[in-house]
């Protein structure tokens, strides 16, 4: 079968609330640039749900939206967040030019009962989820673990969007179950926002019991002032303490998907890279929880794609299997711009960087685009990955720069440009050795000749064990 179209999310996921309309809206992505797509809806619950449009065109490499209406209830659904036997299906054709079908939408059903089998075609299946507030609470009443911690992660905006007199509510419900902590904990660990103030330490027994300190209590709970405070009063603050779970500050915000808080925790000096009890790195929270931004934000902070888990998985093996395609492209992109530096594919690369690509991406051993560039001698990508942003200085897993890759490569005029753009001539690997150590080492004395000129000073290893 043809792959002619593509949804953001396979699962239609619908605001309920009892007695009135619900509506969601399904995007659909045309992967098809040789002629317009037709499409039309049908449910397995046509006594419940509305569509509009049922059908319609979508043209060339272009979207098209269409509206799932629920009709009142008045009733809860009897499971959720997945209803088990709601579904939609998608079908999509290529719409013919030559076709004598008109093209509104009402045209659309008795073109698909006539099509040709030749016509390429594709069916997508659509799942059904119901969420919001309204059955979060009756979940946490009920004790339902399960229900909220799916209702959570599909909505992930669904606490944080509470006001904060229905968080306290939700946790004074969730306290005076039969069996409180385990939702008391989902619940703060999923980010319940409070009313109450940061106190000291871990003096609230809800923190105490986690394991957390202040700056985990601030990063779970998005407070990005709290952060910033107890970086700039206490700089001596352990950035990477560990609660029970092993999880530092930073697990907590990428977990949770708080950019700010993740941001002012790198910058601050948090390890990026920390993995927790089960060998998680925040970037494999991230990317396991769908949240493009933070994992977008934490490649390019410095974060290692490659890392895995206890159970051998990366962050890009979870995010492919969670189904978070955008993830998946951030982390391949990144990949694809240094495969492309390595080739010297200057189309490539061009194409790469407006769409946004990652430049940042480093691989197992820590190379970047500009260190790859440098040492296949391209110097037109060396300008190019500069210009977009890739630190000069960047060090690889050994401590070399780019500058010393491009020496390596015995390219004067790559050697030429980094030294143009202000590269530290003087930068030195982690036993001691550099750039003008290197072309020493390889014979190349014009080289070695240029640097001097430029200010390089002594070309021998001073850790070089």
């Amino acid at each position: 079968m043809e792959r002619l179209a593509e949804v953001t999310e396979s699962e239609i996921r619908i605001d309920f609330a009892l007695n009135c309309k619900c509506r969601a809206t399904v995007s659909l992505r045309s992967l098809w640039a040789a002629s317009p797509l037709a499409f039309k809806v049908q449910t397995s619950s046509p006594n419940k749900f509305l569509v509009n449009p049922p059908s319609g065109i979508i043209p060339p490499l272009s979207h098209a939206t269409f509206q799932v209406i629920l009709k009142p209830q008045s009733q809860l659904p009897l499971t959720f967040p997945r209803s088990p036997s709601d579904r939609f299906l998608v079908k999509i054709a290529e719409f013919l030019p030559n076709t004598s079908i008109p093209i509104p939408s009402h045209a659309i059903n008795s073109w698909f009962s006539s099509l040709p089998s030749s016509t390429p075609t594709q069916n997508l299946k659509l799942k059904v989820a119901f969420v919001g507030p309204l059955l979060l609470r009756h979940a946490v009443v009920s004790g339902d673990l399960d229900a909220v911690r799916n209702l959570i992660k599909r909505q992930r905006s669904l606490l944080a969007d509470l006001s904060p007199s229905e968080a306290d509510w939700l946790l004074r419900v969730a306290t005076e179950l039969v069996n409180p902590d385990g939702m008391v904990h989902l619940l703060l660990e999923a980010g319940l926002r409070l009313e109450q103030e940061l106190g000291s330490g871990n003096a609230d027994p809800r923190w105490a019991s986690k394991g957390w300190d202040e700056l985990h209590v601030a990063a779970a709970l998005d407070r990005a002032d709290d952060v910033r405070r107890l970086l700039k009063t206490n700089p001596s603050w352990p950035l990477d303490s560990r609660d029970h779970k092993g999880r530092t500050p930073l697990h907590l915000a990428a977990d949770k998907g708080n950019i700010r808080c993740a941001r002012l925790l790198v910058e601050g000096g948090a390890n990026v890279n920390a993995r927790c009890n089960d060998g998680s790195s925040p970037l494999f929270r991230a990317a396991a929880n769908g949240e493009s931004r933070m994992v977008e934000m934490l490649v390019e902070m410095g974060a290692d794609p490659t890392i895995t888990d206890d159970r051998g998985r990366s962050a890009l093996h979870i995010a492919s299997d969670e189904g978070h395609k955008e993830i998946v492209k951030i982390m391949e992109q990144g990949e694809e711009v240094l495969a492309a530096a390595r080739h010297g594919d200057v189309k490539k690369l061009e194409t790469l960087l407006k769409r946004g690509a990652n430049v940042h991406y480093r691989d197992q051993y820590g190379l970047t685009a500009l260190h790859a560039a440098a040492m296949k001698g391209h110097k037109e990508m060396v300008s190019m990955l500069t210009e977009a942003g890739l630190n000069l200085e960047c060090e690889d897993e050994e401590g070399h720069a780019p500058l010393h890759m491009a020496v390596e490569s015995g390219d004067p005029e790559t050697i030429q440009v980094l030294v143009n753009k202000g590269v530290n001539v003087n930068s030195a690997n982690k036993k001691g050795a550099t750039p003008l150590y290197v072309a020493r080492i390889f014979g190349y004395d014009a080289i070695a000749d240029f640097l001097v000129s430029k200010g390089a000073m002594s070309c021998f290893p001073v850790i070089l064990r």
